[in-house]
């Protein structure tokens, strides 16, 4: 006999959970069922095939820990056509991909589908029909609760989500997690933005910035999929533990063909072993080394000094020097790139000797020019006119060579300026130069003056603010046909060269049509942290406005005075503490100050992680540098010695934007100890 339907709301939604699950089970085994034997032409095929059908298997995964769908909406009349098939009162259930029955059903709507917009966007003022929105509880995967918001219903009144606020706040233990059940409206806005456009977030700490900027790559390559396959999506982060932190975020969300670099893997033509000065570092960074290198790699070009004769057969065709003069004059005055143009010049040459032919009742055709092109004379012209570059080597002589920078920075770097980036002692061979972090970058650019970088379709870049106009290029070059998403906040730039402003920005990324969003409303950080920080900002952003906070959490905030003999011992104690809490803790301190604290955690038992490697329920203490911390969270804080980590800086703003960045990891609570006087904005 056929089961009797439950009358148990709770119990009916859990069993539409397990015939879900059922259904992605079912999904899953139909595609590792597939048998491509016969269908492929060849071994390529075959291959191109078997690697769709692998990844389609990885990203039907079910992850027992993940709900399935975390909502539903109740409709009050039809579906219009353009965003779904539906009826009057029809439920859809939204999650985080897409999952039909066996009849082609819909028994779960992917969380990018037109049809779930209105979960995140739709209110009492404005309910776009939505009859009922109802969010869903879990523990441990397990469906365990349930809320209802009716937002036709003109008698019930805006209460705030217990639902909502439980997940938001829920213990950090490993890695980022996707916040796609806690999208705001604001935040939806940006996500489901046109792939046409650049758009830059400015965010303040908490507002979920980078959580936006991955959900929206999920969004673009769930909308222009096919689009995005062909050019590649990227996004890049400011070091290996951020991106390590925030890895599982799309594959979490089913999408796993999304690569993730930093800013100093994608100009790696040249391995890193040495340190500039901040003063070399911001020159090396300025846009001005743009045209000191494009002087550089257009300074071998020479005009001809006699004509070049070209021997065929019996015959000698000779092209004078005025017109090879006006053939390089004419490259040169091309935007087009130095290796191209040198490509091209063989070409141009050869195509001169043609029209002599033909002049002389000849009638040569493509071949007889590709012959010409290749001949000794031709080839000697373009090597002694158009002679090859090569990028890394151009800039070694251009750092290492005194003359030689004088000529090319020649009114752009003032005689003090090409002093602080020459290096003081020549490095011997490319391979022994002691390349540093804006070295790297002056190579990218180099190497894209001479040939062009490949762009992609959209890329991503984080933590934006900290990066130097020559770094912006060499962002730039890599979505110059795409489009972009760029995240930061102003008021937490921490390097010398740290931009003053997004517009300034955009247009060294070259994007300067780019359109700029704040989010102002911190969900991550509870309003007493939030505010403390804040007193920082008249000194380190004042064109800022403070940030909000939805969530006020008394008692989250602690600020310890301690004595220099008790210090070590103090932090110590305030971990042992926060570790006697739910969640994962992290020991934020300056640089110099990372060993001793370090060696007392051994001492006292307390095991560790270094940052970006994941928390789990055994360990949940991590030590984090200073300089390390940002885009990192933690549900709780323990903050050393601020004084200590604003004087591990050059300058004093940058230590009090570092010290903004460490005062604002903390998820539910932040104790703050120290012996030294606090900075005096915080007093």
């Amino acid at each position: 006999m056929p089961a009797t339907p439950t009358t148990d709301p709770l119990q009916r939604e859990r069993d539409h959970l397990a015939a879900s699950r059922a259904a992605l089970r079912a999904m899953r085994e139909d595609v590792e069922s597939l048998d491509i034997r016969d269908v492929t032409g060849n071994w390529v095929t075959a291959l191109v095939l078997q690697n769709q059908i692998e990844s389609r298997i990885a990203a039907l995964a079910d992850l027992t820990h993940t709900p399935l769908f975390f909502g539903r909406l109740d409709y009050r009349h039809a579906i219009s056509e353009e965003l779904s098939e539906g009826s009057g009162g029809e439920s859809f259930y939204i999650g985080r991909r897409h999952v039909h029955d066996a009849d082609g059903d819909p028994l779960v709507i992917d969380w990018r589908a037109p049809v779930s917009q209105p979960f995140y966007r739709a209110s009492r003022t404005e309910p776009l029909d939505v009859e009922r929105r109802r969010r869903f509880g879990y523990t441990g995967g397990e469906l365990t609760a349930y809320e209802d918001e009716h937002l036709s219903d003109p008698e019930e009144g805006d209460t705030a989500s217990a639902l909502l606020a439980a997940e938001i706040e829920k213990p950090r233990v490993g890695p980022m997690r996707d916040i796609v059940a806690t999208i705001q409206p604001e935040q939806d806005e940006i996500v489901r933005a046109d792939i046409s456009g650049t758009l830059c977030v400015q965010g303040a700490p908490g507002t979920g910035k980078t959580a936006v900027g991955l959900h929206r790559v999920a969004y673009l390559l769930y909308a222009h999929r096919e689009r995005l396959a062909r050019t590649g999506t990227l996004v890049i982060g400011p070091n290996n533990a951020f991106l390590s932190y925030i890895e599982q975020v799309l594959p979490a969300l089913g999408e796993l063909e999304v690569a993730q670099a930093t800013v100093q893997q994608l100009v790696g033509h040249v391995e890193v072993r040495g340190e500039d000065s901040p003063e070399a570092a911001r020159l090396k960074g300025d846009a001005r080394m743009a045209e000191v290198l494009r002087r550089a790699v257009r300074s071998g070009i020479t005009l001809p000094a006699e004509p070049c004769v070209v021997v065929r057969g019996s015959r000698r065709w000779r092209v004078p020097v005025h017109e090879l003069t006006a053939i390089i004059e004419e490259l040169k005055d091309r935007d087009i790139r130095y290796g191209a143009a040198g490509e091209a010049l063989p070409q141009r040459i050869a195509h001169a000797v043609l029209l002599k032919m033909e002049q002389s009742g000849e009638a040569p055709d493509d071949r007889v020019q590709d012959a010409v092109a290749r001949n000794t004379a031709v080839k000697a012209v373009v090597r002694a006119c158009w002679p090859p570059v090569d990028p890394a080597k151009l800039v070694l002589r251009l750092l290492s060579d005194p003359e030689f920078l004088a000529a090319c920075a020649d009114g752009v770097l003032t005689a003090g300026e090409q002093e602080a980036v020459r290096r003081a002692k020549p490095d011997r061979s490319v391979r022994t130069a002691r390349w540093t972090v804006a070295d790297a970058v002056l190579v990218d650019e180099t190497t894209d003056l001479v040939r062009r970088t490949a762009s992609l379709g959209h890329v991503v870049l984080d933590e934006a603010q900290d990066l130097s106009p020559m770094q912006y290029r060499a962002v730039g070059r890599r979505c110059s046909t795409g489009s972009a998403t760029v995240l930061g906040d102003l008021a937490q730039g921490t390097t010398p060269w740290a931009t003053a402003s997004w517009p300034e920005a955009l247009h060294h990324l070259g994007k300067p049509a780019a359109h700029v969003e704040e989010l102002t409303k911190g969900f991550r950080v509870p309003e007493e942290v939030i505010a403390y920080a804040s007193r920082l900002l008249p000194s380190i952003a004042p064109g800022l406005a403070p940030a909000g906070s939805v969530r006020t959490a008394p008692g989250s905030l602690t600020v310890r005075p301690v004595t220099e003999e008790k210090r070590t011992t103090a932090v110590v104690a305030a971990c042992v503490r926060a570790l006697g809490r739910e969640g994962s803790t992290g020991l934020i301190a300056a640089d110099a100050r990372v060993p001793l604290l370090a060696e007392a955690l051994t001492a006292a038992g307390l095991p560790y992680l270094s940052p970006g490697a994941g928390t789990s329920e055994s360990a949940r203490l991590t030590l984090v540098p200073a300089s390390l911390a940002k885009g990192l969270e933690y549900d709780y804080v323990v903050l050393d010695e601020p004084a200590a980590v604003v004087a591990g800086e050059p300058d004093e703003r940058t230590g009090l934007r570092r010290l903004y960045v460490a005062l604002t990891r903390a998820v539910s609570g932040l104790e703050v100890l120290h012996a030294e006087p606090l900075p005096a904005q915080l007093r």
